[in-house]
C-alpha cells in the first residue's frame, strides 16, 4: 500500500517537461522547438539511406490531407472553415508540376501529384458546385488567388532553373515551387480570423505541415550530401537558393501552427486555438 502511494506522487517526468515548458517565454519555445527539428533532422539523415524517400512522404502526407479533407465533406456535408483560394491555389500548382512532370520527368512523384491534384479537385467541385456551397465562409476569406499567384508568377521568370529543358518548361517550374510555398497562406489567414480552428481543417493543415518538413529535410539533406545529379540539376545562380528558401518559407509558415495543433493534444482538449498574429 506504502509503495502504492509513494508511486502515485512520483511525478510524470514527461507531464513535468510539458508544464515546465509552458511557463518559458515565447524565445525559449522557439528556440527549443528549432532544437528539436535539428535532432529529428540528424535522426532522419541517419536512418534513411535514400532521402528522395522523404520527398515521396512528403507528398504522401499531402495525399493523407485532403484525404481528411474528403472524410469531412463527406460526413458532415460542410466546407465551414475551409479556405477556396487556398484549394484553387493548391490545384493550381500541382496541374503546373503534374504537367512539368510530364514533359521533364516521370516517376511516382507524378502518379501521387496526379491523386491530391483529382482530390483537391474534387473539393474545389464541392465548394462550388454542390449545397455544400452554402457553409462556405467567403466573408472570411480574405487573400484573394490573384493576391498570391501573380507575384509568384513574376519571380518564376527572374529564378528559374538553368538546365537544358526548354525555357517555357523551367520558368513553369520555378512557378509550381514558388506557389506551393505560399498556397496555404489564405487558409491560415482565414483561421487566424475565425480564432478556433475546426477539428478537421485543423488535421489536414497539420498533415500540410508535416508534408513541408519532410519536403524540406529532402533538399537539405541532399545537399549537405553533395548530391551531384542534385546538384548539377538545380544549376548555379539565384535558382538553388530560391529553392531552398521556398522550402524554408513555407515549414516555417506552418511551423506556429503545427505548435499550436501539437499544444491542444498534449493538453488533452484537442481544440486548436490560434492567438492574434500567428501569419
Amino acid at each position: 500500500m506504502g509503495s502504492d502511494d509513494t508511486l502515485g506522487k512520483v511525478k510524470d517526468p514527461l507531464v513535468a517537461a510539458v508544464q515546465w515548458l509552458k511557463t518559458r517565454p515565447a524565445k525559449t519555445k522557439a528556440a527549443f522547438g528549432g532544437i528539436g527539428a535539428l535532432l529529428l533532422l540528424l535522426i532522419l539523415w541517419r536512418t534513411i539511406k535514400d532521402h528522395d524517400t522523404l520527398f515521396v512522404l512528403a507528398e504522401m502526407a499531402h495525399f493523407v490531407g485532403i484525404g481528411v479533407l474528403g472524410y469531412k465533406l463527406q460526413k458532415k456535408k460542410s466546407v465551414a472553415g475551409l479556405s477556396l483560394q487556398t484549394q484553387l491555389l493548391t490545384a493550381t500548382f500541382l496541374a503546373v508540376r503534374l504537367f512539368c512532370s510530364f514533359m521533364m520527368e516521370y516517376d511516382i512523384h507524378t502518379v501521387l501529384d496526379a491523386l491530391t491534384l483529382l482530390a483537391t479537385l474534387g473539393v474545389v467541385f464541392c465548394m462550388l458546385f454542390t449545397d455544400m456551397k452554402n457553409s462556405y465562409q467567403k466573408e472570411q476569406d480574405v487573400v484573394k488567388f490573384h493576391y498570391v499567384l501573380v507575384p509568384c508568377a513574376v519571380l518564376a521568370f527572374v529564378a528559374k532553373p538553368s538546365t537544358s529543358h526548354f525555357y517555357l518548361f523551367r520558368v513553369f517550374w520555378a512557378f509550381c515551387v514558388y506557389l506551393e510555398a505560399v498556397s496555404v497562406f489564405p487558409q491560415l489567414r482565414m483561421m487566424q480570423k475565425a480564432k478556433v480552428v475546426e477539428r478537421f481543417t485543423a488535421h489536414y493543415v497539420f498533415a500540410l505541415g508535416l508534408s513541408r518538413f519532410l519536403s524540406c529535410a529532402h533538399w537539405i539533406l541532399q545537399i549537405l550530401e553533395g548530391n551531384k545529379y542534385l546538384l548539377q540539376a538545380l544549376g548555379s545562380g539565384l535558382w538553388p537558393i530560391m529553392v531552398l528558401a521556398s522550402e524554408v518559407v513555407q515549414t516555417f509558415i506552418l511551423a506556429d501552427f503545427c505548435y499550436y495543433y501539437v499544444k491542444s493534444y498534449a493538453e488533452g482538449s484537442g481544440i486548436v486555438r490560434l492567438p492574434a498574429g500567428i501569419v
